[in-house]
């Protein structure tokens, strides 16, 4: 298992693409160790054997109806006659709408590069710091794995055999903390940043009203996958396929902004994407297999009982490790890797794992701002056209605001697991 270790962080570090790192140095071990090649394929094939992870593509399809149905444009719109009227008033508007949008999107990346075509130049035109401006956006396109739905969550509770329902409910609570967090840092920005960000528009509860009304067809689509879910009329995966055709719905007869012309490129696109997700699935799946085999769970949960006794500072360790891996390591994979390896050390410490689960969420988001990696940094700086060195200067107060939060739910599990127990509490056994 150390050769697999050393194989996979070499190849991460010479640049190759984490689906091959994961394989090749899983396949080196099982190639070393004598077991039959043909593992490799049956735990493959395990890996994507599973009526959950059907729920992905069709996630994914939702987003990308979405993002090209006009619902971003809606979201930032009743975002503004929200707050629009408050010192730094866009930057709020930003924040808000990465709420709005995380719930339809489910997705980092996708939240970020729909706010910040939209919003970005305005914010310059009227003379925003345009880097602090890129990184907020970065920062609000982190509350798309935490906010439901989200597909980061779908693979987490696939991976720890968690309700995903109960996984999506756990996510509501830490996510609207991360955008008040959000909020008041750019709130706190704004203050000291001079005219440019006292341009504010009047409050105006009938334009509340109107910019609402448009965005209720947007607000139904979480209410249909996380709702019906909860109420048990939906599993996962079909209340995914039913919001994929709801979105559709809406986008072609509501806002009539999607044609069926449109439909071809669209599902091209979420096959590609989810193609890659799976694949990336597919050879964790080795990994994964491997580390139960080699029991290396038992042996680092023994070497930490040694260290401490004490879950709170192991909760602790785990955020200084994750939050190290979120800079080199996109979500999805990091999950796959570390939660098969830290789980079991979780339970054996007396920790919930939904709040455990939740954890790692958190902290996998706050990586999607922190370079190297940094995908959502990434994209603000590319929709800003400025670097990501300049912009990652200026994401230290929302950056240390979303660290307290993650400290606020590591030491409270009640901010993750109050609202699952309340609305689908665990089914007794026994």
């Amino acid at each position: 298992m150390t050769l697999t270790l050393i194989a996979f962080l070499l190849l991460i570090l010479i640049g190759t693409p984490i689906v091959l790192a994961l394989g090749v140095s899983a396949a080196l071990s099982i190639y070393l160790a004598d077991i039959p090649a043909g593992i490799i394929a049956q735990r493959m094939y395990g890996g994507l054997d599973s009526f959950t992870v059907m729920a992905i593509p069709f996630f994914v399809l939702t987003g990308i109806i979405m993002e090209r149905g006009g619902i971003a444009r809606r979201i930032i719109d009743f975002s503004v006659a929200l707050v629009g009227w408050i010192t730094g008033s866009l930057l709020l508007v930003a924040t808000v709408a990465g709420v709005g949008m995380a719930a339809v999107s489910g997705s980092g990346a996708a939240s970020t590069a729909a706010i910040s075509s939209i919003m970005l130049e305005e914010m310059r035109s009227r003379g925003y710091d345009i880097d602090f401006s890129a990184g907020l956006m970065a920062a609000a396109g982190t509350l798309g794995p935490i906010i439901p739905p989200s597909i980061m969550m779908v693979v987490l509770a696939t991976t720890s055999n968690l309700s995903i329902g109960r996984a999506f409910l756990a996510g509501i609570v830490p996510g609207l903390l991360l955008g008040l967090a959000i909020m008041f840092a750019s709130y706190v920005y704004a203050k000291r940043g001079g005219d440019a960000y006292r341009d504010t528009e009047p409050f105006s509860l009938g334009r509340l009203g109107r910019t609402f009304v448009a965005a209720i067809p947007a607000f139904l689509l979480p209410l249909i996958i996380v709702g019906g879910i909860i109420g048990g009329v939906f599993t996962p995966t079909e209340a995914a396929a039913v919001a994929a055709f709801a979105g559709l719905v809406i986008s072609r007869f509501v806002y009539r902004e999607v044609t069926l012309a449109d439909l071809p490129g669209m599902i091209l696109r979420a096959a590609s994407v989810s193609a890659s997700i799976m694949m990336i699935i597919a050879t964790a799946s080795i990994f994964s297999w491997l580390i139960a085999v080699e029991n290396l769970p038992a042996t680092i949960a023994s070497m930490l009982h040694g260290t401490t006794g004490n879950p709170i500072v192991f909760l602790v360790l785990t955020n200084l490790l994750l939050i190290l891996i979120g800079m080199f390591m996109e979500g999805i994979s990091a999950i796959l890797v570390m939660v098969p390896v830290l789980l079991p050390v979780a339970l054996s410490f007396g920790i919930d794992p939904l709040h455990f689960g939740v954890i790692v969420i958190l902290n996998l988001s706050i990586g999607m701002i922190t370079p190297p990696y940094g995908i959502t940094l990434y994209v603000a700086s590319s929709v800003a056209n400025r670097t990501v060195l300049d912009v990652s200067k200026k994401i230290g107060l929302p950056f240390v605001l979303m660290i307290a939060v993650l400290m606020l739910a590591t030491l409270w599990p009640e901010v993750a697991t109050f609202l699952p127990d309340l609305l689908m509490p665990p089914i007794a056994t026994g």
